[in-house]
């Protein structure tokens, strides 16, 4: 089967067919209803599609985090309920077109992934971490460079992904905003690196300094004709209070990413949830946050991508179910 054998390993390229093959989970007809029960234009997923504790809630057999990293995706993209994944590798080095379009193959035509591009396009200063060598500390040249993200990113992820492109997420982590600019400052850079950015694409800005979410931020969002990625996050306001401050009911797509709990740490929550097979510690109240935005969006004829981390409730595949069930119930509503 084609989509079988079109799976990449997240760290390398090539075309690996697995001895044994991963599968989907036997299909639970309540969650094929469930589906059944949402409009297309809005899709769920996780990010990233690699974690041997999905066994029985996304594939059919216990592997290893590299089998399903190589071999995972299409049985992923077989679940009903999980329509679209975040590409999170491209965030750490870009890959090829030919990466892009290896994915592309896996997984069926309705299917969507949301990119994010380096944080070379998006790190200021270079964070004083072992993982960037002799440039801790440093400026980065690249930072909002428009030429190194449409060759490292929008060009190969456009050109590879074409239709079943989401959108290009550019994730802002923390940093000083005496090197990246207060709010005023930050959002006319930005407004000068979205406008030279080739139309076509949905451009998602995702920031995690709570002081950018400022008038000015909003506009050169809109100018663009880009979207905020409403993040759940412990160094942001709600979700609902970033869509009042930075989306609006003419913006093109919602786009979210389930991230945090509350103000876990990543790693806590990562040796709190592993291996990541249930519903560790249910966030209902994010979760309803999530399921309104997502269910007004689509009401108003705007497709709607939302993503979810496993450090989110403990599982993003049971998080994915949970949140599908509370927006079929606001639609209801």
């Amino acid at each position: 089967m084609a989509a079988a054998r079109a799976q990449l390993d997240l760290f390398e390229a090539g075309i690996v067919a697995s001895p044994r093959g991963v599968g989907p989970a036997p299909l639970r007809p309540e969650l094929a209803e469930l589906a059944r029960r949402l409009p297309a234009s809005l899709r769920l997923g996780t990010s990233s599609w690699s974690f041997p504790g999905w066994k029985g809630i996304v594939y059919d057999r216990e592997a290893s985090e590299r089998t399903l990293a190589r071999e995972g995706l299409g049985a992923y993209a077989a679940h009903p309920l999980l329509r679209a994944v975040s590409l999170d590798r491209t965030y750490y080095a870009p890959i090829p077109e030919e990466a892009y379009a290896e994915y592309a193959a896996a997984v069926p035509d309705d299917f969507r992934f949301l990119v994010k591009a380096p944080e070379l396009s998006t790190l200021s200063r270079f964070p004083q971490h072992v993982r960037y060598g002799a440039n801790r500390g440093l400026d980065n040249p690249r930072w909002l460079d428009p030429a190194f993200a449409v060759n490292e990113s929008v060009g190969p992820a456009a050109a590879g992904l074409g239709e079943k492109l989401a959108a290009i997420v550019f994730q802002f982590p923390p940093q000083s905003t005496r090197v990246a600019g207060e709010g005023e400052a930050f959002a006319e850079r930005l407004d000068r690196f979205l406008s030279r950015l080739p139309p076509g694409p949905l451009y998602a800005v995702e920031i995690r300094t709570a002081d950018w979410l400022t008038p000015a931020y909003r506009e050169a969002l809109r100018a663009a004709r880009a979207v905020h990625c409403i993040t759940v996050h412990p160094r942001m306001p709600a979700p609902e209070e970033q869509a009042r401050r930075a989306c609006a009911p003419d913006d093109p797509a919602l786009v979210a990413r389930w991230m945090l709990r509350g103000v876990q740490a990543y790693d806590e929550a990562k040796s709190r949830y592993a291996p990541f097979d249930r519903l560790a510690e249910p966030d209902p109240r994010r979760r309803s946050s999530l399921a309104d935005l997502a269910a007004r969006a689509v009401g108003e004829g705007r497709p709607a991508t939302v993503t979810i981390n496993n450090k989110a409730e403990g599982c993003a595949p049971l998080s994915a179910v949970a949140l599908a069930q509370a927006v079929a119930e606001h639609l209801a509503s």
